[in-house]
């Protein structure tokens, strides 16, 4: 029952809460905690009687927060979850051993376990392999750090990024979202530069410079959705594709990143755009297990049409022989 918690165990759930969530307001601590506002701020006072310093900022973006060097309690981990995370690092950083960063703060957390747990996580960690994602991209972690403090603070930057090509130019954005998708990580964000919604690969931020200008980002803003439908317009080449198969079957075959899928008659049709058409016919369009016709988008056609050719000559029997 509520009313068996002691008062500390209620200030230490507060620790957590602002471990994990700097800037938590009163009201977001009592409603975590179930008791009444005047409650919640009883006990942010039981941690500052306790020396742990808990400052305050009023105002829109305000709450609570830990002050600098705070001290907190020793984290700890079941062995499942033990394990999950060096799982993760590995999967995320299947090089960890080459990463100086990554293998330092992997190895202290594993030094850090208790002797049973950290046995395992440590086998695991020594005898598991990763292969190394192709497509995947590593950001700066200090330009990464700066881009998810701006998005949390909801500041706007300058960003100097550099394109395909090389060369090298300053945008003025706010910056809604930090998306890691599929090995890469996305900056979604508005850019007054374009006046529109962008997408920057935080591999390519050279720098990152905060300004005073705050924003708002959209209401009700989903970052992984608007991201991949992002993805899926604004490229060089249109395309459009038709399926002679209901929409229901077609769609948890397409990804947003593909463009927009619509009902048309008894099938369906996906209209987008991409830069890389033969990606696009290659590893998305062959892999959807239905009957489907290019009508828009020459390069896109001609990418299938490749595609088509490479695939019937691999059954062609007999083999084609040398003059």
């Amino acid at each position: 029952m509520p009313s068996e918690i002691s008062p500390t165990a209620r200030a230490l759930r507060v620790l957590e809460v602002l471990q994990a969530r700097p800037g938590t307001t009163a009201t977001e601590l009592a409603e975590r905690l179930g008791v009444t506002e005047r409650a919640a701020r009883r006990y942010v006072g039981i941690l500052r009687e306790a020396g742990i310093p808990v400052s305050s900022t009023r105002g829109p973006h305000g709450g609570y927060r830990l002050g600098r060097g705070t001290r907190l309690p020793p984290v700890s981990f079941t062995q499942a979850e033990a394990l999950g995370l060096v799982m993760a690092v590995l999967a995320g950083h299947p090089d960890a051993d080459g990463d100086r960063l990554v293998d330092t703060a992997l190895g202290k957390v594993i030094r850090a376990l208790p002797e049973n747990v950290g046995r395992q996580a440590s086998a695991l960690r020594e005898h598991a392999s990763a292969a190394p994602d192709r497509f995947a991209a590593r950001p700066d972690s200090a330009v990464t750090s700066e881009l998810v403090a701006a998005t949390a603070a909801r500041r706007r930057v300058l960003v100097t990024y550099r394109g395909e090509s090389g060369s090298e130019w300053v945008a003025e954005v706010d910056p809604w979202a930090v998306v890691v998708r599929y090995g890469r990580w996305y900056l979604l964000c508005h850019s007054h530069r374009a006046g529109a919604t962008r997408t920057y690969r935080v591999d390519r931020v050279v720098a990152v410079e905060h300004t005073d200008r705050g924003f708002e980002p959209p209401a009700g803003l989903d970052p992984v959705t608007a991201l991949e439908e992002h993805l899926g317009t604004g490229w060089q080449f249109p395309t459009r594709v038709v399926f002679d198969a209901p929409l229901a079957d077609v769609a948890p075959w397409v990804g947003a990143q593909m463009g927009r899928l619509e009902a048309a008659g008894t099938g369906c049709v996906l209209v987008g755009s991409t830069r890389n058409p033969e990606m696009y016919a290659q590893e998305w369009l062959a892999s959807v297990p239905f009957p489907f016709r290019v009508e828009d988008g020459p390069e896109l056609r001609a990418a299938v049409g490749a595609l088509a050719e490479r695939l019937a000559a691999a059954v062609t029997d007999p083999w084609p022989s040398d003059p």
